[in-house]
């Protein structure tokens, strides 16, 4: 055998390197070769060999992966590039401090007095979100355009002499900040004196035209399940059933929509474009599949706890959205102020709703001026500054990146297309390969805590098992073992400081089919210390991260690193000024204060008699957690009241009361009358009076008297807020003098 030098084979393997070149312009590349062999090729390192081995290879034609189950539409994957975006509920209701309204409130109820739609637009880009969905009419029937249908809108309104177009501001403000618009439509109308027969139909029908014939381009057009009930409904005030899967036509509905905005996601229980997350608390189930068993889902579906998960075997693409107010109602409500949600609460909502593969849906309740209120834009800028901070560094960038497998051993399929930011490319195995590890190896061991992955949904959605593992200390240790992936899945986990990383898809439908990898260090959370205390005295501080320091001080002074660092629960049975300050020793910062006002505990405190209702159940009122509450029966006639044993004599000297702190609240006292005694049975009024503005502010309120010395407090309602005749009690404490 005559042994051939390494130039010589090269020549020799020409015809079968050319034969695998299999892009367009074949001649010209061969002939290109054929030339290049003949004039340099004893010139050509090794080296170089290797790189016209890979420019052969990037001109092999090879086939991406087959689609792997239902697959989602242009429409879709553009919605699904939105994320995060704004639910902004502003309607009658906003005016008659309802959730749900009547439906026969007058036109003239709506009078916005600094309507503002740039302000709402601005926060909103600020905030970091791509696009608004407006409540253009909910289930009142009042329309916040100039509709043609019906009276009961704008048109009729004092505002701007009933010149004004909401719809129309928000689209000019849109097109001004680059936002997406979206539209939510009720179905179901409690003032038009048609709904529940066929003539109304045709109304929802025109109102639907209008809307997205007048307006430009809507990116999502959001209708409710609510349907049929009680309403005005042109003033007979009955209740009226519809069959929701028949009664709007929706197939003649979802005709319209693609009609007129064949751009648009249409929104439902069952999608078809986007479904419900199966909750209005802005989570998904860590399992999350953008698939339903659609022909099984309609508005009003019993079993829509299972579209929190989606269906693996489902025969359309549906993907979930997440939605959620950032407070506790979707219209604004002034005693809901106090009630914006936390940082870490919005954080938490994050990860679980884009961080499962769900879009976020966040809602905004403009006020009675037309304008976001400042606490929720101080929470909503306080999330977009923490979330930049989590996603700061990418560690995965510069680093070496291995698979087990590249599809074809083709660069189209490179490990790098994890990280080149770019949608369109991505990381795919061979046919035969369904369980596959990519591993990132760092220079040097890395601290990190968040993974975030995605998949190349255009082919479908695949994974259905992963892990992580770290490399720590030479040792391969699982960090995390998940289910889906989708179209992006963010992983919190305790912060490791790890040579290497490895993702390990352990089962999937298909061929591998990876956009995207990224890993971060996301710095703890710095915030004020929570400050709470049980009937027993024990207070707790608090904050999200354990590597935080909690410093506090009981002397009136701001607390810093030389005071007291908090370990365990402290018992505070006295009067006392806590104030507690978060560290981050790593950073060397500190949150801002957070400080709480204590008087004597009640752990001898007990509930000896009230007027109506379980005693037992009265202990709420008196358990230091303003959350609970108790409540009177609900047939009572008012005056209510609740005697509680002291358990030891003190000199008082005020009273303090908490209203119920629920959603929908019920029985809060205006007007009240607090009496004191020192052996249970000889009673003195020391203060009456009212509550003001209790309602829309349900803070604590505090009425103060003449010192004076007692064991037993009587605390009585003579009158509450509202229609409802029952009292009821969050918390009720004392002010002493000892």
């Amino acid at each position: 055998m005559v042994k051939l030098t390494f130039t010589e084979k090269m020549v020799q393997s020409s015809k079968a390197i050319r034969m695998k070149v299999g892009c367009t312009g074949t001649k010209y590349h061969v002939k290109w070769i054929d030339d290049f062999y003949k004039s340099t090729i004893r010139k050509i390192s090794v080296f170089s060999w290797v790189a016209i081995g890979m420019f052969i290879n990037s001109c092999t034609n090879i086939e991406p992966p087959d689609p792997v189950g239902p697959l989602p539409s242009a429409n879709q994957l553009n919605w699904h590039q939105m994320e995060y975006y704004a639910f902004v509920h502003f309607n009658m209701n906003t005016f008659t401090d309802m959730e749900w309204g009547t439906g026969g409130e007058p036109p003239d109820t709506f009078n916005p007095t600094q309507l503002d739609t740039r302000q709402w637009t601005r926060i909103v880009k600020e905030a970091g979100m791509k696009g608004i969905i407006l409540t253009a009419k909910h289930h009142d029937g009042f329309c916040l355009w100039p509709t043609e249908t019906t009276d009961h809108s704008v048109k009729s309104s004092k505002w701007k002499n009933g010149n004004g177009d909401v719809v129309k501001e928000l689209a000019e403000a849109c097109n001004e900040f680059g936002l997406k618009m979206g539209l939510y439509l009720s179905p179901w109308d409690r003032n038009h004196p048609d709904y529940g027969r066929p003539e109304y139909v045709d109304v929802f029908h025109q109102q639907l035209r209008e809307l997205l014939s007048n307006y430009g381009d809507v990116f999502e057009v959001w209708f409710d399940g609510a349907n049929g009930g009680s309403g005005y409904y042109g003033g007979a005030n009955e209740v009226r059933k519809i069959d929701n899967k028949t009664y709007y036509q929706w197939d003649k509905v979802h005709e319209i929509v693609n009609e007129l905005q064949p751009g648009a996601v249409i929104f439902g229980d069952g999608g078809p474009g986007v479904r419900w997350v199966g909750n209005e608390e802005g989570w998904a189930n860590e399992t999350n599949w953008s698939l339903i068993r659609k022909a099984e889902v309609y508005p009003g579906w019993p079993k829509y706890v299972e579209l929190r998960s989606g269906h693996e075997d489902g025969t359309h693409w549906v993907p979930a959205e997440a939605d959620v107010s950032i407070r506790p109602g979707w219209y604004y409500h002034p005693r809901e102020d106090h009630q914006v949600k936390t940082l870490p609460h919005l954080l938490d909502i994050y990860y679980k709703s884009i961080g499962r593969n769900a879009s976020l849906l966040l809602n905004l309740p403009v006020d009675h001026r037309g304008l976001i209120h400042e606490r929720d834009e101080e929470q909503l800028i306080k999330l977009k500054d923490q979330l930049r901070e989590d996603f700061k560094d990418d560690l995965a960038l510069g680093q070496k990146i291995n698979t087990s497998n590249i599809r074809g051993n083709h660069r189209k399929f490179k490990a790098d297309n994890l990280i080149d930011a770019n949608p369109e490319t991505y990381w795919a195995t061979d046919d035969t390969i369904s369980a596959a590890s990519i591993t990132v190896t760092f220079n040097e061991p890395h601290k990190f805590n968040r993974i975030l992955l995605q998949e190349y949904i255009a082919l479908g959605q695949r994974v259905q098992k992963f892990s992580i593992e770290a490399m720590v200390g030479g040792k391969w240790m699982v960090i995390d073992d998940q289910t889906t992936i989708g179209y992006k899945r963010i992983l919190r986990f305790n912060e490791v400081n790890a040579e290497a990383v490895k993702v390990n898809i352990n089962k999937s439908k298909g061929p591998v089919a990876l956009s995207g990898l990224s890993i971060y260090r996301a710095l703890p959370l710095l915030v004020e210390p929570t400050i709470t205390r049980n009937k027993n005295g024990k207070v707790t501080l608090a904050v999200p991260d354990s590597s935080i320091q909690i410093y506090y001080s009981l002397n009136n002074n701001l607390p810093g690193i030389q005071d007291e660092l908090y370990g365990q629960p402290l018992l505070i049975d006295r009067p006392v000024a806590l104030m507690a300050i978060a560290y981050d020793p790593e950073a060397d910062k500190w949150s801002e204060v957070s400080s709480r006002n204590f008087d004597v505990s009640k752990r001898r405190w007990k509930v000896i008699e009230v007027s109506s209702g379980d005693i037992e159940k009265a202990e709420a009122a008196i358990d230091d957690d303003p959350n609970t509450h108790w409540s009177t029966g609900q047939n009572e006639t008012l005056p209510q009241y609740i005697i509680v044993d002291l358990g030891e004599t003190l000199q008082l000297s005020g009273v303090s009361y908490i209203p119920n702190q629920d959603r929908w609240t019920h029985g809060i006292i205006t007007d009240y009358s607090f009496r004191v005694s020192k052996n249970g049975n000889d009673w003195m009024t020391v203060v009456k009076g009212e509550f003001s503005n209790i309602a829309n502010s349900r803070t604590e309120k505090t009425a103060n008297f003449k010192p004076i010395s007692g064991r037993f407090i009587r605390f009585e309602a003579s009158k509450t807020h509202g229609d409802d005749r029952r009292a009821s009690i969050g918390e009720i404490s004392i002010i002493s003098s000892r």
